[in-house]
């Protein structure tokens, strides 16, 4: 976009409204969406020539505001822009967080403040029929349509809370609807793609019913509910610009076919702040991926990393990586029966601020490239080895007082002359407390449960995790119908703070910090630890930059499982 290669709208927002323009003005379906990405006015100009070329009487409306890309570099040099996470003390940032603040190689490319629902809502009392939003959280055109629609006051904030887990639920496309789902392989795979989208139905009084279209593919059940409840949460707390959401209290029950009603969230004033995302040129990435097949394989890599690592300090540069890391993947089959099965991967992964030290990475590579262990091999595709530049993220928080925001309603058929709106930060606000964190209280002993048995923790529990910026979350549930309500017991009583760190394994390190909360009424545990994708998504070491496998990795684990639970899912079974 800055180079003035692209509209900086996404385009399957465009997609979308050209092919269902003609509905919307027949039905006048109210259409809000965040699709305007960096360029909210064009997409919305670009719209409204579309309507005026139908010849519909269609009010199409922008939100500005987000965008504070001109005047980030001042606020950062006057530390007005502290890390998320900066006031919890338990937690380190991830090295080379703050790098860029100093660092002339890593300039900032945009900075977009999360806004939340009332320029929705204003544009849509002001007789908006469509709005192109940009940066606003993803649930705010949720809240702003029940906003709207059932005319809630700023101050009710039980019902807004609610329309922000509505919004929560169906924010991630079929993700509520059997994509992405714990439990999938229960299922017959004609049921699990070409998925139809989730839809909330929100209550006036803030509770909601999720459920699809009936004649698409797909399924809403208890289970995928909480699945998506419990991805990317920040613990027992969701904020949002307009409101706190306070989860102890959710329920969920299956009121019929592909229909889940959610209610008992508790809502509360929002923060002073709100998110603001930071990314910037964070310099240059490396990806080379080797194979080994077979016998010895562990000494295989050791050899092969130890050779790198010499040639690297023999040409100067092992010292200038930002992060240079030799990650081992898969395990060989035992006594395999193909040589695929036979194979790993070693995963050499570098970033630094300048391509010079990975340019020297591959030229290592190619000085020993005839001076390796027997059978090295490795794809005839070597792109990814060459130094690519790539963005990085550095998530602030910033005084919603100090943003300045509005809804532009464009000219229409019936009103000529467009209509700027100004909004207000909200007038009442709570400061951010810590968070939340526990150990099961009054936890039963597990010996109580009676005889166990080594299983995958994943035949007794479904689970969902994400990334939250260089955090990750994990959300645990059982399903009570199947196992018991005795097994709620269980679960709260073993996964603890210190289980979750022997469950994550050779993946944790001391510098992460894990929280901890319960969600009784759905018999859910749900974890955030911190650090464990580094500066987050882009800028991340690990081949899961977006924590999405932490779960299904953890559910892996085989732990000791009381007897009575797997009988009862056996006999469901």
């Amino acid at each position: 976009m800055a180079a003035g290669k692209h509209p900086g709208w996404e385009q399957t927002a465009w997609d979308g409204i050209e092919q269902s323009i003609d509905i919307i003005n027949e039905k006048r379906i109210k259409i809000i969406i965040n699709g305007g990405a960096h360029n909210p006015k064009g997409l919305a100009e670009k719209t409204a020539e579309l309507v005026r070329f139908k010849g519909y009487d269609l009010k199409v409306a922008y939100v500005s505001g987000d965008n504070l890309l001109p005047v980030a570099n001042d606020l950062l040099k006057e530390g007005a822009l502290p890390h998320l996470d900066a006031d919890n003390s338990a937690v380190k940032l991830a090295k080379n967080t703050l790098s860029f603040l100093d660092d002339k190689y890593k300039p900032i490319v945009s900075a977009n403040a999360y806004l939340g629902a009332r320029e929705i809502a204003q544009g849509l009392e002001a007789g908006a029929d469509i709005i192109i939003a940009g940066r606003v959280a993803d649930a705010s055109p949720v809240i702003g349509a029940a906003w709207y629609w059932h005319s809630w006051s700023e101050t009710d904030f039980d019902r807004l809370a609610g329309a922000l887990v509505a919004g929560h639920l169906i924010e991630c496309s079929a993700y509520v609807t059997g994509s992405n789902f714990a439990g999938f392989y229960e299922l017959p795979k004609e049921e699990l793609y070409d998925l139809v989208f989730g839809i909330a139905e929100v209550e006036k009084d803030g509770s909601c019913v999720i459920t699809k279209h009936e004649k698409g593919r797909g399924f809403v059940t208890v289970d995928t509910v909480k699945c998506q409840f419990l991805y990317e949460l920040q613990g027992n707390i969701y904020l949002n610009s307009d409101v706190k959401a306070i989860l102890d209290g959710v329920q969920m029950e299956q009121v019929g076919k592909d229909r889940v009603k959610v209610w008992g969230i508790v809502g509360a004033p929002p923060p002073p702040t709100t998110k603001l995302a930071i990314f910037y040129r964070g310099g240059y990435q490396s990806e080379l991926l080797l194979n080994a097949t077979g016998y010895a394989t562990k000494e295989k890599w050791d050899l092969y990393e130890e050779t790198i690592k010499f040639g690297l300090k023999k040409r100067g540069v092992l010292d200038k990586f930002d992060i240079l890391e030799f990650q081992r993947v898969g395990v060989p089959q035992y006594n395999p029966r193909s040589q695929l099965s036979s194979t790993t991967y070693l995963r050499i992964f570098a970033e630094a601020s300048t391509p010079v030290p990975n340019g020297q990475l591959l030229q290592t590579m190619q000085e020993f490239a005839m001076q390796h262990f027997s059978g090295f091999h490795s794809t005839m595709d070597m792109r990814t080895a060459f130094p690519i530049p790539f963005l990085s993220f550095y998530p602030a928080i910033i005084p919603q007082s100090s943003l300045n925001c509005s809804v532009t309603i464009l000219p229409s058929i019936s009103n000529k002359v467009p209509l700027s709106i100004q909004t207000t930060a909200p007038q009442k606000t709570e400061p951010l407390a810590k968070r939340e964190t526990y150990d099961p209280v009054s936890p039963t002993a597990l010996s109580n449960f009676g005889p166990t048995k080594q299983v995958k923790i994943g035949d007794v529990t479904l689970a969902r995790s994400g990334d939250k910026g260089g955090n990750a979350n994990v959300g645990f549930f059982v399903r009570v119908d199947r196992t018991g309500i005795q097994s709620w017991e269980w679960l709260r009583s073993f996964l603890t703070v210190s289980r979750m760190r022997e469950l994550l394994g050779d993946d944790w390190r001391d510098e992460y910090f894990i929280e901890r909360v319960e969600f009784p009424k759905i018999h859910a545990v749900h974890f955030v630890v911190y650090g464990i994708l580094g500066r987050g998504v882009s800028g991340s070491a690990r081949l899961d930059g977006l924590g999405k496998g932490i779960a299904d990795y953890l559910r892996d684990k085989v732990v000791d499982v009381p007897v009575k639970f797997l009988e009862k899912v056996e006999s469901h079974l």
